[in-house]
C-alpha cells in the first residue's frame, strides 16, 4: 500500500515534469536555434554541475553552522542526508511543504531535538529569503528592463516590509505579547494541544536566544546561505556560455534571485510549471531565439530533478518505500511521539 502511493506520487511527478518540459521546448523551439545546438559546448554541463556542487556544499556548511549554533553536531553523512531529503519530499509535495518534514526527519534520526531542529531550518528558509530581498534591490535598479514593469519604489517597499517582519517578530520574543497571543487563540484548544503550544514557543524563543548570543556565527551563517544560492543560480550563465553568445552576468543572476524569490512562495511541489513560465518570461529576450525551452529545462534538471534523484536515493534507503505516510503522520502529530522518546 505504501509502496504503491509513493509510485503513484512519483509516476504523477514524473509525468507532469516531462509535460511541462516537453510544452516549454515544443512552444519556444525555432529552427534557429539548431544553429546554436551544434556549437554548444560539452564542458558548459560540467561547469554547471560543478557550479551546482558548490552550491549544495554551502548549503551543507550553513546547515552545519546553525547546528553548531544552537549546540548540536551533525556528521556530516547526516548533513548530506538533510540537504538532498528537502528536494525529493519538496517535490512530491504541495506547495514543497515535505521538504521541511524531510529535513526534521533526518535531523531527529542525528539526535537533534525536534523544536531545535525546526528552528535551524526555519532560520535556513529565513536567510535565502532574506538574502534574495537584500540583494534584489541591487540588481534591479540596474536592469532596465524589470524596472519598467516593477517600479523600484515598489521593489524597496516589499524588500523593506519582508525584511521589518523577522525583526519585529525578534524584538516581540523579549516581550510577553507572543504568550498573550497563543493564550487567546489556545483557548478552546484541547489541554494536550494548548500545553504543546506553548512548548514549542519557549522551545523556540530559548533557541533564538542562544542564537543571538552568537551573531558571528550567524553572520557566518547568513553569507553561506548567499553563497550557496548564488552558485546554483550560476548553473543558468554556465549553460550560456555553452551556447557561445554574450549576455551580462549581473543581469541574468539578478533575474535568477527574482525568479527563485517568486519560487519560494509557489503552490506547486518545488515551483514546477511555474519555474519554467517564470524563466521563459524573464529569458526569453536575452537568449537565441528558439532557445529559451531548452535552457530552461536544463537548468530544472541540473539544480530540481538531478538532486531529487539523489535525494530519493538517501530517503528511500533510510525510511523505505512509506516515507510519505511517516511524513504526512509527523505533519499532523507535530513529532509528538518522536519527541517523548528525545527526553525534551
Amino acid at each position: 500500500m505504501h509502496r504503491n502511493k509513493l509510485f503513484k506520487r512519483i509516476a504523477l511527478l514524473a509525468t507532469f515534469v516531462l509535460s511541462v518540459s516537453a510544452a516549454v521546448i515544443y512552444f519556444t523551439f525555432d529552427i534557429r536555434a539548431l544553429d546554436y545546438l551544434t556549437m554548444f559546448s560539452s564542458w558548459s554541463v560540467l561547469c554547471a554541475l560543478g557550479s551546482l556542487a558548490i552550491g549544495l556544499f554551502f548549503d551543507g556548511t550553513r546547515l552545519l553552522t546553525l547546528a553548531r549554533i544552537t549546540g548540536e553536531d551533525l556528521p556530516l553523512s547526516d548533513v548530506t542526508k538533510v540537504v538532498l531529503s528537502n528536494y525529493f519530499l519538496a517535490l512530491l509535495t504541495p506547495g514543497a511543504s515535505g521538504g521541511a518534514i524531510a529535513q526534521v526527519m533526518f535531523m531527529r534520526r542525528a539526535g537533534v531535538p525536534v523544536a531545535r531542529s525546526t528552528l535551524i531550518i526555519l532560520v535556513r528558509t529565513i536567510m535565502s529569503i532574506f538574502f534574495l530581498i537584500i540583494m534584489l534591490p541591487i540588481f534591479m535598479e540596474q536592469d532596465d528592463a524589470i524596472t519598467s514593469w516593477i517600479p523600484m519604489p515598489v521593489i524597496m517597499t516589499v524588500s523593506v516590509i519582508f525584511i521589518a517582519i523577522p525583526v519585529t517578530a525578534i524584538i516581540l520574543m523579549h516581550t510577553d505579547y507572543p504568550e498573550r497571543i497563543i493564550y487567546y487563540f489556545s483557548q478552546h484548544f484541547k489541554h494536550e494541544r494548548r500545553r504543546q503550544a506553548f512548548r514549542w514557543y519557549h522551545d523556540f524563543r530559548q533557541a533564538v536566544y542562544i542564537m543571538g548570543k552568537q551573531p558571528v556565527m550567524v553572520l557566518r551563517a547568513f553569507i553561506e546561505s548567499g553563497v550557496s544560492l548564488t552558485f546554483i543560480y550560476l548553473t543558468v550563465p554556465c549553460y550560456f556560455m555553452g551556447l557561445q553568445f554574450p549576455f551580462d552576468l549581473v543581469q541574468v543572476v539578478g533575474r535568477m534571485y527574482l525568479l527563485n524569490l517568486v519560487l519560494y512562495f509557489s503552490p506547486t511541489p518545488g515551483g514546477s510549471g511555474i519555474a519554467e513560465a517564470g524563466f521563459l518570461v524573464l529569458f526569453a529576450q536575452l537568449v537565441p531565439s528558439g532557445t529559451v525551452g531548452i535552457l530552461a529545462v536544463l537548468w530544472r534538471f541540473t539544480t530540481e530533478y538531478l538532486p531529487f534523484l539523489l535525494g530519493a536515493c538517501v530517503t528511500l534507503r533510510a525510511f523505505g518505500s512509506n516515507v510519505l505516510t511517516i511524513a504526512e503522520k509527523n505533519t499532523g502529530t507535530e513529532f509528538k511521539a518522536d519527541e517523548k522518546g528525545s527526553g525534551e
